[in-house]
Formats: structure tokens, C-alpha cells, sequence
């Protein structure tokens, strides 16, 4: 991920102070203003690259509105937005990509968002095992989501793909794909 992208995922995911910027109760800001607010700050980012950003990032990170006049990050925000997510019924499994070092207290306590408003979780393994890539040696989880939609628990899927549930508490888990 460029250098830019990240910044922009801090500041649209985590941290819209840094550059002195609101988002409006979804998550939205004004490009125009976005782009200025960069500048403020001493970086350099013209509305070709960002258009770049959000069309090349492998993880679609971030959504255009559909007037292309406002930006907001996909999904990962520690800070409180409402996405306006409708909920959906989920596949049957989901995939959490997580570090090794995490499964005993995974085991013990199930997923929860941590700084994120929600947990995210991956449609297929091999995205779940890039994601537990970025955390130290990759394990990949198995979600039985149609199980926990039954139980009543609610899932999203965002505009990149991600799902989002509350929490996935750990009798939920197990390991791997099931052939």
C-alpha cells in the first residue's frame, strides 16, 4: 500500500483531526475539502491520485459517491460512523485471518472489533490469510456465519467485500475450510 493510501486510511478510517476535517455522519467528506486539508498539512495530493488511489488499492479500500464529489473509507473505521450498511444474510462460512499468537485468546473470548467499530471478516481463506499475513504468521479461522445469522446475530457486507458482524463469539470458530 502506497504511502498515501495510508495516510488517507488513518485519516478517513481513525484520525480526521489530523488534518482538521469532519466526516459527516456516514463517513463522508467533500474532496475538495480533503484535498485541501492536505495540502495544509505539507503533503502533496492532486485529485488524479487520489482517483489512482481509490481505483488501484488492491483492497478497495475506499468508495466514491456516486456524484464524485465526496470520498469515505469502505469499512475499519475506529471512530463513529454509520455506514449505512443494510443487513444481509451472510454465506454459510466467512474466513478471519489472524496471527497465531492471538488463538488462545481468541479461543477464549471470540472475535471482537478491538479499535475497529466491528469485525471484519473475509469471504474466501486465501483473502482471510492476507489480511493474518499483516500480523505475524497466518492462521486462518472458519466463521460459521449462516449458524450465528440463525441465532440472530447481524451481518454487513460493505462496499469492498468485507463482512461485519458485532462479534463472533468463539463457539462460532474453528479452523481452516471444510471440504
Amino acid at each position: 500500500m502506497s504511502r498515501d493510501s495510508k495516510f488517507l486510511s488513518r485519516v478517513l478510517r481513525h484520525e480526521p483531526e489530523l488534518i482538521e476535517i469532519r466526516l459527516d455522519p456516514q463517513g463522508w467528506v467533500l474532496i475538495d475539502e480533503l484535498l485541501r486539508k492536505v495540502k495544509k498539512v505539507g503533503r502533496s495530493l492532486t485529485r488524479e491520485q487520489l482517483r489512482e488511489i481509490v481505483e488501484t488499492n488492491d483492497k478497495r479500500r475506499f468508495t466514491l459517491s456516486s456524484d464524485g464529489r465526496r470520498i469515505r473509507a469502505a469499512q475499519g473505521h475506529s471512530v463513529d460512523v454509520d455506514l449505512g450498511l443494510s443487513p444481509q444474510v451472510p454465506p454459510e462460512l466467512l474466513y478471519h485471518g489472524t496471527a497465531a499468537q492471538n488463538l488462545d485468546a481468541i479461543f477464549q473470548s471470540g472475535l471482537d472489533p478491538g479499535r475497529r467499530r466491528q469485525v471484519h471478516l473475509s469471504p474466501d481463506p486465501e483473502t482471510a490469510t492476507r489480511v493474518g499475513r499483516r500480523h505475524g504468521k497466518p492462521t486462518v479461522l472458519r466463521v460459521d456465519a449462516g449458524k450465528m445469522h440463525a441465532d440472530g446475530h447481524i451481518f454487513t457486507c460493505s462496499d469492498n467485500g468485507v463482512w461485519l458482524t458485532d462479534s463472533v463469539p468463539a463457539g462460532y470458530l474453528g479452523f481452516g475450510v471444510v471440504k
